[in-house]
C-alpha cells in the first residue's frame, strides 16, 4: 500500500505531465495558427483566392456561360443566398436558392433596369415593390429574401450590366461589398474589350501589310512574267504558278499565326519572282536550322522584312547584292535575321519610323515591330543595325513554345 505522501507525489507528477502535454499541444496549435497568419490575413487570402477563381470565367466579358460559372464564386465572396448577374438585355446568371420562377426573373430585371438607368447602386425592400408583384425568392428552408441590392457594372462611360444580391436584410457593408464586386466585374469586362481591341488591331495590321505588298509587288511580278512569255513560255508558266501560290498565302483570310517553315516557303516564292526581275543582280543565301522550322510566328512577320531588303536595299544599290536569311536555335527562342548588303538606312530615321514619328519609306518595319511587341512584349521588337552604304541587319527573337498561339 502506498503512503499518503507517495499518493500526493504521484498525483502531482501526473498533473504536471498532463499540463505539460496540454501546454505542448497548445504551443503547437498556436504556432500553427501563427504560421497560417492572422484572421485578417486569412480572410484577405480567401477573398483574393475566390476572386481569382471567378476571373477566368469573365475573360471574354459577360457571356452567359462565363457569368454563370463566375456567379457561384461571387456569391461566395459576398456571402449571400442569391446572386444575379444581368446585362442590358436580360439575366445572365442566377446562383443560389431554388431556380426562380419566370415572374421572379421579371421582377429581378425590373430592379436591375433601375440600376442600369441610374448608373448607381440601388437598395430595394419588399414593401417598396409594386402591388401584385411576385414574391421575393426564398431559401431552401422557405425563408423569404425580402431585400436586395443591385450595383451597376460601369465600363467607362456606359453601364454594361448589374450585380444583384438578395438577402433577408440589407446593411451598409453588403451595399459597399456589392458595389465593389460590380466594380471588379467592370474591370474584367474592360480587360476583355482591350483583348478584343488588340485582336482587331492585329488583324488590321495584317490587312495593312497585305495592302502594302499588293501594288508594288504585283505590278513588278506581272511585268517580269510578261517579259518571258515570248522568249521562255515554260518559265513564264512556272512563274505564274509561283505568283498564284504566293498571293494565295499572303491574302488568305484566316489565321493570325503561321509556322516559320510556311513563312519561309512563301518568302522563297517571293524571291524567285524577284530574281526573275533582277536576274544576276540578286543573290540569296538561306541558313535555316531544321529544329526551329515548327516555331509559330505572327503571319507576315518576315516577308515584309525581306521585301524591305529588296526594295530599299538591293534595288537602291548599283550592281549586284545579296540577301541572307538565317534562323537558328537560341535556347528557348528562335533567332531569325534578315540581312542585305544594299544601300543601308539612316539609323536616326529608322528610330523615328519605329517610334511612329516618321512615315513614308520603311513604314512596313514599324508595322511588323508593333505586332511583335503586341504579341510577345516590348523586349521582342525588331533590332535594326544599319548605316548608309553599309547594308541592313534585322534581328527577331521569337519564343519557341507558345501554347496560346494556334496555327489555323
Amino acid at each position: 500500500m502506498f503512503s499518503p505522501g507517495i499518493d500526493v507525489a504521484i498525483t502531482a507528477a501526473l498533473t504536471a505531465a498532463i499540463v505539460a502535454v496540454i501546454g505542448l499541444a497548445g504551443f503547437r496549435l498556436s504556432r500553427s495558427h501563427r504560421d497560417l497568419g492572422s484572421e485578417a490575413e486569412r480572410a484577405t487570402y480567401a477573398t483574393l483566392h475566390t476572386a481569382a477563381l471567378a476571373a477566368p470565367h469573365l475573360r471574354a466579358g459577360l457571356p452567359p456561360a462565363g457569368a454563370g460559372k463566375a456567379s457561384r464564386y461571387l456569391r461566395e465572396l459576398l456571402g449571400t443566398v442569391v446572386l444575379v448577374i444581368t446585362d442590358e438585355g436580360g439575366i445572365l446568371a442566377w446562383d443560389g436558392a431554388p431556380a426562380p420562377q419566370p415572374e421572379q426573373q421579371e421582377q429581378a430585371l425590373r430592379l436591375a433596369r433601375k440600376a442600369l438607368a441610374s448608373g448607381r447602386t440601388q437598395v430595394f425592400r419588399e414593401k417598396q415593390l409594386p402591388a401584385g408583384a411576385a414574391p421575393a425568392p426564398a431559401t431552401g428552408s422557405g425563408a423569404r429574401l425580402r431585400e436586395a441590392v443591385f450595383a451597376p457594372i460601369r465600363v467607362r462611360q456606359r453601364v454594361a450590366g448589374t450585380v444583384g444580391v438578395y438577402t433577408g436584410q440589407v446593411g451598409p457593408p453588403l451595399v459597399r461589398a456589392a458595389a465593389e464586386v460590380a466594380a471588379w466585374g467592370a474591370t474584367q469586362v474592360e480587360l476583355a474589350e482591350l483583348d478584343s481591341s488588340r485582336t482587331q488591331l492585329m488583324e488590321a495590321e495584317v490587312r495593312a501589310l497585305r495592302a502594302q505588298i499588293s501594288p508594288h509587288f504585283i505590278y513588278n511580278s506581272l511585268n517580269a512574267i510578261a517579259s518571258y512569255i515570248l522568249t521562255d513560255p515554260v518559265r513564264a508558266r512556272d512563274l505564274v504558278i509561283e505568283f498564284a501560290d504566293f498571293t494565295r498565302y499572303s491574302f488568305r483570310r484566316h489565321g493570325d499565326f503561321t509556322t516559320l517553315a510556311e513563312e519561309l516557303k512563301s518568302i522563297d516564292r517571293y524571291l524567285l519572282l524577284e530574281r526573275a526581275r533582277f536576274g544576276d543582280r540578286l543573290a540569296v543565301s538561306l541558313q535555316i536550322g531544321p529544329e526551329v522550322l515548327s516555331t509559330v510566328i505572327p503571319f507576315l512577320s518576315l516577308q515584309p522584312l525581306v521585301e524591305n531588303a529588296v526594295r530599299h536595299g538591293i534595288e537602291a544599290k548599283e550592281g549586284a547584292g545579296r540577301i541572307t536569311i538565317t534562323a537558328r536555335d537560341d535556347g528557348a527562342y528562335a533567332l531569325v535575321t534578315v540581312e542585305d548588303d544594299g544601300a543601308g538606312m539612316d539609323p536616326e530615321h529608322v528610330r523615328e519610323v519605329l517610334a511612329g514619328h516618321a512615315a513614308g519609306d520603311h513604314v512596313e518595319l514599324r508595322k511588323v515591330d508593333v505586332r511583335l511587341r503586341q504579341v510577345y512584349g516590348d523586349e521582342h521588337g525588331l533590332v535594326v543595325d544599319t548605316a548608309p552604304g553599309a547594308g541592313t541587319l534585322i534581328t527577331l527573337r521569337i519564343p519557341k513554345f507558345q501554347p496560346e498561339h494556334r496555327v489555323d
